[in-house]
């Protein structure tokens, strides 16, 4: 696949229509640097150059038109999801989005993943999630973007599913989509310029469209920002923490019941009824885990929530939804993990069965589901 250079309108980083009028608003170019080459607006000259996102955003409704458009076109969609956070990333509701398209279920950052992995199981476990979430999809490849791990696998399916057609790329916030096309570029194409890749979720502002030698486009789409993410709503100095970069250490407890697990001051888990058992937590290492007795607990968290409980600071804690309690039942001889979107999960090891509540911010998405591992 081969692109040409598109016009200098746009910032080559993040595709919003460049100004110089409004410091403050999306697409902001100072007339110093109009000169530059590639063209990028200064939100993402400070992204790409000292690693700082401003605090320029779009309307939500934007991101909805963009993808509501899809339906009415003859394309391929590709829609990557991050495997660390899977059902906080998957697009709710994308089938009455992309219409009669076909769907290519790209599943990223499968590089955190223990070397040991069943692959095979993963896919099926992948096929089985997407249909549970009322997703039909054309094909699934598990690839790592920044590692180059399936990236193969992803551009001869792509070539092979899209014909002579467009090719629209979709996800969530921060899974992967911009370092996704920007090997695409690298790779497989002659355009010299890169997409703006961050840690802060939000990062391509407007569809960015990438010319092919048949006349056809890559489109990559802005990110949807799901609240009900952890990721989306802590403060943006802690996402360095929450983010594993690294594949993942599994953290195995072993629990009484009435036995408490605190990650950080994010979330809470309580062992509250059930014989003694394992559980295994898959978070980033940047999320320190504290045991206790859960008579202790609220005392604990009262004490030391934003200084040993942390994170977050005890000052950024007061900007954060306070805790919804979950109450979730393990049946007996299911192996079932406690799913906290943008935090990771805790797998239930022992067969016989378990009552946990979990705590969270209002509005995170908390569930049980089919054992990722």
């Amino acid at each position: 696949m081969t692109a040409v250079h598109e016009g200098a309108g746009r910032c080559a980083g993040c595709g919003i229509p460049l100004q110089t009028g409004h410091r403050d608003r999306p697409g902001y170019l100072p007339e110093s640097a109009a000169g530059r080459e590639p063209v990028i607006c200064q939100r993402c000259f400070r992204i790409k150059n000292y690693n700082e996102a401003s605090s320029v955003t779009v309307d939500q409704d934007e991101f909805l038109k963009l993808l509501g458009g899809i339906a009415s076109t003859d394309s391929l969609v590709v829609h990557i999801v991050d495997l660390f956070d899977f059902e906080g990333s998957l697009i709710s509701g994308l089938q009455r989005f992309v219409g009669s398209n076909e769907v290519l279920l790209v599943v990223n950052k499968i590089d955190l993943l223990p070397k040991v992995t069943n692959w095979n199981r993963l896919r099926n476990w992948v096929q089985r999630q997407a249909k549970e979430n009322g997703l039909k999809v054309a094909d699934i490849v598990l690839c790592s973007a920044k590692r180059g791990a399936g990236f193969d696998r992803v551009v001869e399916a792509v070539a092979r599913m899209r014909g002579n057609r467009d090719v629209y790329v979709v996800g969530a916030t921060n899974v992967g989509k911009s370092t996704l096309i920007n090997r695409l570029i690298s790779d497989y194409s002659d355009l010299e310029r890169e997409l703006t890749v961050s840690r802060y979720p939000g990062t391509t502002l407007d569809a960015v469209r990438i010319p092919l030698d048949d006349g056809r486009f890559i489109v990559d789409t802005p990110g949807i920002v799901y609240e009900s993410r952890l990721t989306e709503i802590i403060p943006r100095r802690d996402l360095a923490a929450l983010l594993p970069d690294k594949p993942l250490k599994p953290l195995t407890f072993q629990l009484n019941e009435r036995q408490t697990l605190f990650f950080g001051a994010l979330a809470r888990f309580d062992f509250v009824e059930g014989e003694r058992q394992s559980f295994t937590a898959y978070v980033s290492s940047g999320i320190p885990v504290h045991r206790t007795k859960l008579e202790r607990a609220d005392e604990l968290y009262a004490e030391h929530k934003g200084e040993m409980l942390a994170p977050p600071n005890r000052e950024d804690l007061e900007t954060l939804p306070a805790w919804t309690r979950h109450r979730l039942r393990v049946p007996k001889e299911e192996r079932l993990d406690v799913f906290v979107s943008g935090l990771g999960w805790i797998k239930a090891n022992g067969t016989s069965g378990a009552l946990v509540d979990l705590f969270a911010p209002r509005g995170v998405k908390v569930m049980l589901r089919e054992s990722l591992i």
